[in-house]
């Protein structure tokens, strides 16, 4: 036991020496660019009213479902929601889970087999990465929102073939070109799955819906921690899709089922994200003032994820130790995660940013950037 946990100090003090160990750490009352809290329902005193009438009705709801689904954890109430999603994205089915994370680890971790490909795009989230682990499928990566080396990768593939994207990418807050990758995917026979974690709510049901795909994605996941400002996932696709990662699936299988309140919880935020289209129109307003300073991003427009690239570590720091000074909370990104000269600032835009804290943010920026 002494030897594996001096090897586990050692590594944790190598990461400290290169300045990039992780610590947890309690949030500051502060201006927030850092969030994923898009459309600012975490801190909306309607929505919350709703979430609290929620409660008073149901007060049973928030207490633990006392097992897997499979044994005495599922509920109508659950049965009811995931109807309501399905119905509400266009899909036959939809499938609820605890987080994103262990959404895409329960289905990338068993729909492909041994003789089976995944390509994923660079970019994609750690969870898809994950869940490729726990299967026997080949992995192979594709550049980044690269349709060419895409395709080279489709003519190479043997057995069924699953292309795995994200629809708004967090790490450069570009899109991907959706309708061109789900035509390369018809074309090859393979099975596109797209992640809406950060799509999802700052475009309505999201980009597959919006751009009606349901019929050229084999499966697509909702992600409730972003922008609805709760917790969940689901995945959606067909009948058979469901059902099999019910059989399939250990992460669902295995796993205590999820209360009752964040089912009722993700239905109420659909009516009210339904019934407030002005918040997304807010927030793309603040993207739109953002991107008019010219600060040096290389992030899509109507993205709420803008990155600010610093030609160095130290003027980053300076910035974000500038920032901080007037409680402007941003995330930024050192290498090795990027590579040296590209580092970082991740801005997360939100409905309840005002134009004075945009202003107050892009002028500490201008101040230490080199372009």
């Amino acid at each position: 036991m002494l030897a594996l946990q001096a090897q586990l100090l050692n590594r944790l003090e190598q990461r400290e020496s290169e300045g990039i160990l992780r610590k947890l750490k309690i949030g500051k009352a502060s201006i927030d660019f850092c969030s994923n809290d898009y459309l600012g329902l975490t801190q909306d005193g309607d929505f919350q009213q709703k979430i609290m009438e929620i409660v008073l009705k149901n007060s049973k709801s928030l207490m633990g479902s006392t097992g897997s689904r499979l044994i005495s954890g599922n509920t109508e109430t659950t049965m009811q929601v995931e109807s309501f999603l399905a119905g509400a994205h266009g899909n036959e089915s939809a499938l609820l889970f605890p987080s994103g994370y262990k959404a895409n680890l329960a289905l990338f971790s068993c729909i492909a087999k041994k003789n089976d490909t995944v390509l994923v795009d660079e970019y994609i989230h750690r969870s898809v990465h994950d869940g490729c682990l726990l299967s026997n499928a080949t992995k192979w990566k594709f550049k980044h929102n690269d349709l060419d080396h895409l395709e080279s990768l489709l003519k190479k593939t043997k057995g069924n073939t699953i292309i795995a994207i994200e629809s708004l990418y967090s790490m450069d807050g570009d899109f991907a070109p959706l309708k061109d990758i789900a035509e390369l995917a018809f074309r090859y026979q393979a099975n596109l799955i797209v992640d809406e974690a950060h799509a999802f709510g700052v475009f309505g049901k999201g980009l597959v819906y919006q751009n009606q795909l349901q019929n050229k994605v084999f499966a697509t996941i909702a992600t409730y921690g972003k922008a609805m400002g709760l917790n969940g996932a689901a995945v959606l696709g067909s009948r058979v899709l469901k059902e099999y990662l019910v059989n399939f699936a250990s992460p669902f299988i295995y796993s205590t089922a999820a209360s009752d309140f964040q089912s009722l919880s993700i239905r109420a935020s659909y009516k009210y994200m339904d019934e407030h289209p002005d918040l997304a129109i807010t927030l793309q307003k603040n993207i739109e003032y953002f991107r008019s300073h010219q600060v040096h991003f290389i992030s899509q427009e109507k993205s709420p994820i803008q990155i600010v690239q610093f030609p160095s570590s130290t003027k980053l720091r300076q910035a974000v130790t500038d920032l901080s000074a007037i409680d402007i909370e941003t995330y930024s990104v050192f290498a090795p995660t990027v590579k040296p000269g590209l580092e970082r600032l991740r801005i997360c835009l939100h409905q309840f940013n005002s134009f004075a804290e945009i202003d107050w943010l892009c002028r500490i920026i201008k101040q230490h950037q080199y372009v």
